[in-house]
């Protein structure tokens, strides 16, 4: 059986807010439906993506901007910089790990993971390695994205 991920909800304290900001960001605005005084629902996905977002009024208990660690794929991570930058929106410069492993701590500094340190480097991969380089942004509420750049999926992806 297949399953397929398809939505994530952000919590988010103004809708219009961010509906501006993702907008903004080229992401596909799906659904803006108002459905009673207290519920909302926006649905935007991003270019192409199979996994969309959801956010609005009613949608969730959880504090605006808790969500963390949201990926968003792309071939090039300077291109992506530039495009995102380019609408307005702070993103980080871009980083990668000392170890060439997927970074966990996207805030920065040194980090334990499973045992394993990790410390993040100023610049994309020396070499390009695909997994490897990322950069990072937030939406106004604080919840965080990461870009990884992938040029070459791993094998039974």
């Amino acid at each position: 059986m297949d399953l397929k991920l398809e939505a994530i909800v952000l919590p988010v304290s103004d809708v219009d807010r961010a509906k501006d900001f993702y907008d903004r960001l080229g992401f596909r605005l799906d659904v803006d439906q108002t459905f009673s005084d207290d519920y909302r629902l926006v649905h935007f996905t991003p270019p192409g993506s199979g996994c969309s977002i959801l956010f609005g009024n009613g949608m969730t208990s959880a504090e605006p901007g808790s969500a963390q660690g949201l990926y968003l794929i792309v071939p090039d991570i300077e291109q992506a910089r530039a495009e995102i930058g380019g609408r307005g929106v702070e993103v980080s410069e871009a980083f990668h790990d000392e170890g060439g492993v997927l970074f966990h701590g996207h805030e920065g500094g040194t980090v334990t993971h499973r045992g394993t340190g990790q410390k993040r480097l100023d610049g994309p991969h020396p070499e390009r390695a695909t997994y490897c380089s990322y950069a990072s942004f937030t939406d106004p509420d604080g919840n965080g994205w990461v870009l990884q750049e992938i040029t070459e999926r791993f094998p039974g992806r």
